[in-house]
């Protein structure tokens, strides 16, 4: 019997890549994506994200078996935070219920290497206290402070996301149901999202500067496609809680060995 995954952001890179590898594996998926899918909702508005989930339960007949979260953008605004963060803990969080009446239930979520960057602390603090308005106004002043400042509104909504996972997995909802709940980090992954920033050779020396990435350089967006239908499929029972940096060895590079202290 398939298994019934709702996939955001199934519109383009990861999230497409993802939705078209459960097909080919003979897996219902409802895609969710601003046009072009199953569901067309607006997830940076608490509206959308209502109407998200409403349209969800009712296209899978209240049977849902995993989630996966791709949807994403990296705008140096605070809409970044409004869609990365709000808009993913708001849907898992109205789904959970759901998901914890299947029998192997799963959620996984699309952080970034972006996580371990430079970020808000400030910013952070008001996404992991659920104020969404706080929020958007420390955003709103990073972002008219210039482009770099206001790149701090992506790093800061994978940051918080990252530690929402970690500090969400073990609470009653998720692990008191079952559910295991994780996040992927990837690095440069080779997307819409991308490709400006990749078109030149002084984009990608900036890029590559953030994040190197020794092993295979940049990844395809099948790469992390796979890994997050593992983290979702029944075969995980005990992996939860976790980030995990599908960055082609950046994290390694980066931060070193030394990282339990």
């Amino acid at each position: 019997m398939s298994r019934t995954y709702v996939i955001t952001g199934s519109g383009s890179g990861i999230g497409a890549a993802t939705a078209q590898l459960l097909r080919e594996r003979g897996e219902t998926v409802i895609g969710v994506d601003l046009r072009g899918a199953e569901i067309e909702a607006d997830l940076s508005i608490p509206e959308g994200r209502t109407n998200a989930v409403e349209q969800t339960l009712e296209l899978a007949n209240g049977k849902v078996d995993a989630v996966i979260a791709c949807a994403g953008i990296a705008s140096p605004a605070p809409l970044t935070v409004k869609v990365n963060y709000f808009g993913v803990t708001e849907f898992l969080d109205s789904l959970a219920p759901t998901l914890a009446m299947s029998h192997a239930p799963r959620a996984a979520v699309v952080s970034s290497m972006a996580s371990l960057q430079q970020n808000s602390v400030e910013l952070v603090e008001a996404m992991l206290a659920g104020d969404e308005s706080a929020a958007v106004k420390i955003g709103t002043a990073l972002s008219e402070a210039g482009p770099e400042t206001g790149y701090l509104n992506y790093s800061s909504s994978k940051r918080a996301l990252s530690r929402w996972v970690r500090r969400e997995s073990i609470t009653p909802t998720w692990a008191g149901a079952n559910i295991p709940l994780n996040a992927i980090a990837p690095g440069t992954v080779l997307s819409p999202m991308t490709a400006e920033m990749l078109s030149t050779p002084e984009g990608r020396h900036m890029v590559d500067g953030h994040v190197p990435m020794p092993l295979n350089y940049h990844s395809e967006p099948i790469v992390l496609a796979r890994l997050l239908v593992w983290l979702t499929s029944e075969e995980n029972t005990h992996v939860t809680g976790q980030t995990i940096y599908a960055d082609g060895g950046a994290d390694a590079s980066l931060r070193g060995d030394n990282i339990w202290s």
